[in-house]
């Protein structure tokens, strides 16, 4: 999952937010008004793709397993579940409590109708290729002749039993089972309002939450759903996500007891906000990669050696330490540490070398390609604004200038730089993000797969020696042979660089003391349902 950002509302949004406060329903005695790095594109669980929308649809709606506080699975819709000895069945048992706000039971067939809904392409959902490990659900999905929803491998055996079946052995399958796009979907209103079943008025959700109003640029605002299993122990009634995607606005709203929580910190004041706040100021690891995309329809982008001599050269070291203030780590590969099924990391060749060293070496590739000082290489360089992203370029810029690129900067608020590059517009390098859905290498390096949406696909890039060895790895049972072979495919994606990592992403969190269960970890897992407010 993706990607860091957006908006531009500050004082007029929390305006907007507290006249929304004013007439909050009676029961909403407990109000969480918590900064997000951006407004939602959609609220439909199976199109979303930004970290921010995650934030949201974990209140909102519940599948058959969850992460809970602390980021670890726990037992969601399903109460308990089996798997066959060979691996490929799975089996799941939903608790007779599971209600949707309507009060409508919760049922296996939800399951089959959403997962049907999402293998639909005409349904435009993002994350679908995910749950491709399941039998037909590829095949449909992508229109295959001959291939029908009820091939897909999920079949309802009774209002309370699932069963699913694999077309091959997936070790991280229960993990996709907490993704939105594995969860259910309320048939009746789904189908009656059509793509409108979204809003507010007809939205019915089955999480902690349901939606109460959204506000773009100001607010997207949830109450308790009473009709939510374990209701009886959420304890904050209201959630306002708030978007700001300017960290230091969101610092100082913070600050001034506005916020109670915000996913960002500007890096330039961390140390600042330490020396003001104590453990208020929380900066954890997370497995996520910070990294730049080229455009492999445009030349000369397409030149690997030009996308070699533009990641060659950057200071990776400089741009954690100084421009980030130590507040993200120094990215040489693509798969970050602490990534479970994987075997040694592996990273960037010239990750040793000296910067002189890598100067003279770009410097080389770009005459290759035919650029040098009569011909500079001349780059537009498009991100998300942010006070961090904007030091980060001018810092790249520089390092690029070295070797004789002229780069000229284009930037965004962060719901149109994502929705550009998924939407395929023209670019030739842009800055992007990724934040893992599920702990596997295999998470990461999907997004480069020619079968891969191609709205994860910034770059566009395909190569079948990659693609031969992802299929490969996708059939291993031994996880020793699979690590191997997704090891081999990180070896060519970081030599051939359609993207190159930069950093590595940290949970960097304002945690007021008044708000307690907001456990940072590193699946950035931080439902609402698990939280209480003191005073």
């Amino acid at each position: 999952m993706s990607n860091r950002f957006f908006v531009k509302a500050a004082f007029a949004g929390f305006m907007l937010a507290s006249s929304a406060l004013a007439v909050l329903p009676a029961f909403a005695q407990s109000v969480y008004n918590r900064g997000q790095e951006a407004d939602p594109e959609t609220l439909d669980p199976q199109k979303i793709s930004t970290s921010a929308e995650f934030h949201i649809m974990r209140d909102l709606f519940e599948g058959l397993i969850i992460h809970n506080g602390q980021g670890k699975v726990a037992p969601g819709v399903a109460e308990s579940w089996s798997a066959s000895a060979d691996g490929l069945t799975y089996t799941f048992k939903l608790r007779a409590n599971a209600k949707w706000s309507n009060g409508d039971p919760v049922k296996a067939s939800d399951f089959v109708f959403a997962w049907r809904r999402a293998a639909a392409p005409e349904t435009g959902a993002k994350y679908t290729n995910v749950l491709y490990p399941v039998k037909g659900m590829e095949a449909v999905h992508k229109g295959t002749a001959g291939a029908k929803p009820e091939d897909i491998g999920i079949k309802a055996v009774d209002d309370r039993t699932l069963e699913v079946t694999l077309a091959g052995p997936t070790p991280y399958f229960v993990e996709l089972m907490t993704l939105p796009v594995a969860g259910p979907l309320h048939q009746a209103s789904v189908t009656q309002h059509g793509t409108n079943f979204v809003k507010p008025e007809n939205m019915v959700s089955n999480g902690a939450y349901r939606l109460r109003d959204f506000t773009p640029g100001a607010q997207t605002s949830l109450v308790k759903n009473p009709q939510f299993h374990d209701a009886a122990n959420v304890k904050i009634d209201q959630v306002n996500f708030i978007p700001l995607s300017d960290s230091a606005a969101a610092a100082r709203r913070f600050q001034a007891g506005e916020i109670l929580s915000t996913v960002n910190i500007p890096a330039n004041q961390i140390k600042t906000l330490r020396q003001q706040l104590g453990a208020q100021v929380s900066v954890t690891p997370q497995l996520g990669t910070w990294y730049l995309t080229f455009n492999q329809d445009k030349p000369p982008f397409n030149d690997a050696r030009v996308r070699r001599a533009l990641s060659m050269v950057l200071d990776r070291e400089f741009i954690a330490d100084q421009v980030w203030n130590g507040s993200m780590l120094p990215g040489y590969s693509f798969v970050p540490p602490g990534t479970n099924n994987y075997g040694p990391q592996i990273e960037l060749s010239f990750k040793n070398q000296s910067v002189i060293d890598r100067e003279e070496a770009a410097k080389k590739l770009l005459a290759e390609a035919g650029f040098g000082p009569g011909k500079p290489l001349k780059v537009e360089y498009r991100f998300n604004m942010s006070p961090e992203n904007q030091a980060t370029f001018v810092a790249i810029a520089d390092q690029w200038k070295a070797i004789g690129v002229e780069t000229t900067p284009i930037s965004t608020d962060g719901r149109t730089h994502f929705a550009f590059l998924r939407d395929r517009g023209s670019y030739d390098v842009a800055r992007a993000g990724w934040i893992a859905d599920y702990n596997d290498p295999q998470n990461f390096l999907f997004l480069l797969e020619s079968a891969a949406i191609p709205g994860l696909n910034y770059a566009r890039w395909s190569n079948p020696q990659y693609d031969d060895l992802m299929k490969r790895a996708a059939a291993e049972i031994d996880l020793g042979k699979r690590a191997a072979l997704m090891g081999e495919a990180e070896k060519i994606l970081l030599h051939e660089a359609p993207y190159t990592p930069v950093l590595f992403f940290t949970n960097r969190n304002l945690i007021s003391p008044r708000l307690e269960g907001f456990t940072p970890n590193p699946r950035a897992s931080n439902p609402t349902r698990f939280m209480s407010i003191k005073g």
